[in-house]
């Protein structure tokens, strides 16, 4: 599976550059990777990409990044200081490397503080005008081309070999942490013995698992896991993962554990015709909004309203929550290229919760599912 092309990376800076003819430095790793396909571990140290006005790009890092980045990346020019915080401030140096400028174009004005970092902006170590692009950078990410699609494609494929394997493991008696670790392990070390995939140039493998959505918490739309042992008639919300290149799709089932009652069937019955409206509905032309209000009219024709809790998708590529969202209050055009989730489900606070959640492409004439994997209920029913 290959990378994004080198040449494709050139013509989104390029496009970038439209937008900030003064010259741009980007910090947050995601959009580094996006213009460069940079991949470094994100902590208290900065790293920043920059396009001067005048003069070459570089790459800016610690000094004991230099020996990989030099290895593993393709830049002409990478700049360096000693350490973080060090006798002087990394973004001083940053602003040193600069020189005198008047305006610069940034996805945030200076390195954003994680993990314990503090520092000064980038506008006060240049004395320039720093203009905003994160909002210009997210409008970019929205629209996939062919290589992306691909990527997130073969993450959806990855994320089928483990969910079927988190179907085979899932059992009464077993807990969601023992389930998990086996199946990221397992599938893991499937693509890794592929060998094309590098390990996907991301630290994170493949993740499987329940979330501790299990039982009367899988009515919790966002629950996390507790260890919970899996019993008799639980309704379960699966999740999996597999970023390839960094690259994400999202597959997610609505499963029950035994003989599903008639209200599971009931409950089970509306989730798929739900997802089946947002599927109708996603294509070109409308909005974001159209089709969480197409969902939303269903649930209130169905007499579902009390068991809503979320919008209907959200975008998803490099990272796993991009806009824009399938929700009633953005009104952004859905175009060919968008990746999305598609993902209403149906919560029952005293039986528990489903939801099918599928990743999606748009096309030109409506939508490609890019996660193929079973919804129907007999394929969901898992054994006692």
């Amino acid at each position: 599976m290959p990378r994004i092309p080198s040449d494709e990376l050139a013509q989104r800076r390029e496009r970038l550059r439209e937008h900030a003819p003064d010259g741009y430095v980007l910090f947050e790793p995601d959009a580094i990777r996006y213009f460069t396909d940079f991949w470094f571990l994100s902590n208290e140290r900065p790293i920043a990409y920059v396009e001067p006005a005048d003069g070459d790009a570089f790459v800016f890092v610690p000094e004991f990044e230099v020996e990989r980045t030099r290895s593993e990346a393709a830049f002409p020019r990478i700049e360096s200081y000693p350490e973080y915080p060090g006798v002087e401030h990394p973004m001083l140096v940053l602003g040193r490397l600069l020189g005198s400028i008047d305006r610069i174009a940034a996805d945030s004005d200076g390195y954003p503080g994680i993990l314990g970092y503090s520092g000064p902006p980038l506008s006060a170590v240049t004395g320039a005008d720093v203009r905003p692009l994160a909002g210009q950078i997210d409008a970019f990410m929205r629209v996939k081309s062919a290589a992306e699609v691909e990527l997130i494609r073969e993450s959806g494929r990855w994320c089928a070999y483990a969910h079927r394997l988190l179907q085979d493991y899932t059992c009464v008696g077993v807990s969601e942490g023992e389930v998990s670790l086996r199946v990221a392990h397992e599938a893991t070390q499937a693509m890794l013995r592929l060998g094309e995939f590098g390990q996907l140039g991301s630290a994170d493998g493949v993740k499987a698992g329940y979330r501790g959505q299990i039982g009367t918490r899988s009515s919790w739309a966002h629950a996390i896991a507790h260890g919970i042992v899996f019993e008799p008639g639980d309704l379960l919300v699966s999740e999996t993962g597999a970023p390839v290149w960094g690259y994400n799709a999202e597959l997610e089932r609505g499963m029950v554990i035994g003989e599903p009652d008639d209200r599971v069937k009931w409950m089970f019955e509306h989730v798929v015709a739900a997802q089946q409206v947002a599927f109708d509905a996603l294509q070109p032309g409308v909005t974001c909004a159209d089709v969480d209000r197409a969902v939303m009219r269903y649930f209130e024709e169905n007499d579902l309203m009390p068991y809503w809790r979320q919008h209907t998708g959200h975008g998803i590529g490099l990272r796993n929550h991009e806009a824009p969202f399938l929700d009633v209050g953005d009104s952004t055009v859905v175009e060919p290229g968008m990746v999305f989730t598609v993902e209403p489900g149906v919560y029952d606070a005293e039986l528990g919760g489903l939801r099918h959640s599928d990743t999606v492409v748009v096309t030109d004439g409506g939508i490609e599912v890019l996660t193929e994997y079973p919804r129907d209920l007999e394929s969901l029913t898992l054994p006692l």
